[in-house]
């Protein structure tokens, strides 16, 4: 890092060190800049983001790996296919798509007791894949959201032509979009945590990305030489909840360095969660403008591989699942879908889980008391 990179408010060191004491005082004004969205503040906010981007790389735990014995179905260019099937796997296929917003795919395989894909395996699905989404290397800069929905569609021909098709988070909007552009290979449809109508609602990213001018999304793909680096994204993620990341986790962990198990668990998700990934900056600033925005996908008017999609040309069985704390995607913005799919009412099935965002991925309670009717929901749709 050379000596011309200076952060806005605090000590530059504060980039690099994991310390509480170093962190608190830098970041608590970027909350505040969120919380009361004043035009000096977002500035603030849009500036030091930028900082991180250009400051030196922080140092990571080990990645996070899959969980669940798998091989690789595929290699594109956007994602490694991965097959999780029994032997003699049969029925239509079961397709994940994690979600592709920066941090590894791995979160639909987490750990053992917190899998998604374990979960799905053991409620009677047999057949069962993941989309490995890859990190943003310079010469995928430039792909936007026509090369992710051409390559599912790849995919699924691969798989046979249809699938059941399971998105979680940002993968829910992609999957969304794959099932209004090629209706007849989608037989059901589940949308967890799944920001669909981004209008709805008022969370934290809906106001952050409609507060915070395009031109200050711009520069920092800028910064990242056409990409945006998972570290900027990480940092505007844990400033969310600056108390809890930044002076609260340490606290935490102190109070249990004696617990083994505590400190396993906490080392685990530290892998998956510090190692963010690189978006294609292309890709990043359409969802940024087109989607939440200007929600074009949910007001009928986005366009992908050369059509306008409307939600009202899915008909096929759909499951939506929010969580009832979620404050990354709330439960309007994914139980609004209802009203604008093509599906019939007596055909949508709506679930309100306890928990936050991620929980409703890798959360042990929701994987116990909810997935599993979701997998015999699915196997119910063949």
């Amino acid at each position: 890092m050379t000596a011309k990179l200076q952060p806005h408010v605090g000590d530059r060191n504060a980039a690099r060190q994991p310390k509480a004491e170093h962190s608190v005082p830098w970041f608590w004004p970027l909350a505040a800049a969120i919380e009361l969205g004043t035009a000096a503040g977002l500035e603030l906010l849009g500036e030091n983001l930028k900082f991180i981007g250009e400051a030196g790389e922080i140092s990571a735990p080990p990645r996070s790996r899959w969980t669940t014995g798998n091989v690789v179905a595929l290699d594109l260019d956007t994602m490694r296919l991965r097959d999780f099937s029994k032997d003699g796997a049969s029925g239509l296929p079961a397709l994940i798509d994690p979600p592709y917003a920066g941090h590894s795919s791995t979160i639909a395989d987490y750990a053992k007791g917190q899998s998604l894909v374990e979960t799905l395996l053991g409620a009677g699905l047999d057949h069962v894949f993941a989309a490995d989404w890859k990190a943003a290397t310079d010469s995928m800069k430039n792909f936007d959201i026509d090369k992710y929905l051409a390559e599912i569609n790849v995919v699924v021909d691969d798989l046979g032509g249809k699938v059941h098709l399971i998105g979680l988070c940002q993968g829910g909007w992609m999957s969304a979009m794959f099932a209004s552009r090629f209706p007849e290979k989608v037989k059901s449809l589940v949308l967890a945590g799944a920001p669909i109508d981004t209008d709805a609602g008022r969370g934290p990213i809906k106001k952050l990305a409609r507060a915070l001018p395009l031109a200050t999304y711009q520069e920092m793909v800028k910064v990242g030489d056409g990409r945006m680096l998972g570290k900027t994204m990480l940092a505007g993620w844990k400033n969310m909840h600056p108390g809890a990341q930044f002076l609260g986790k340490y606290l935490d962990l102190f109070a249990h360095i004696e617990d083994k198990s505590y400190i396993k668990r906490t080392e685990h998700f530290e892998r998956w969660y510090e190692n963010p990934l690189d978006l294609p900056g292309i890709y990043y600033l359409q969802a940024i403008k087109l989607l939440f925005k200007e929600n074009q996908f949910a007001r009928g008017r986005f366009v992908a591989l050369g059509r306008t999609l409307s939600l009202k040309d899915v008909h096929c069985p759909t499951y939506l699942l929010a969580g009832d704390s979620d404050d990354i995607t709330t439960k309007d913005q994914v139980f609004n879908a209802e009203k604008l799919l093509g599906t019939p009412s007596s055909a949508v099935v709506k679930t309100l889980a306890p928990g936050g965002h991620i929980g409703l991925f890798m959360g042990k309670r929701t994987l116990a008391d909810v997935w599993p009717s979701i997998g015999e929901w699915i196997k119910a749709q063949s």
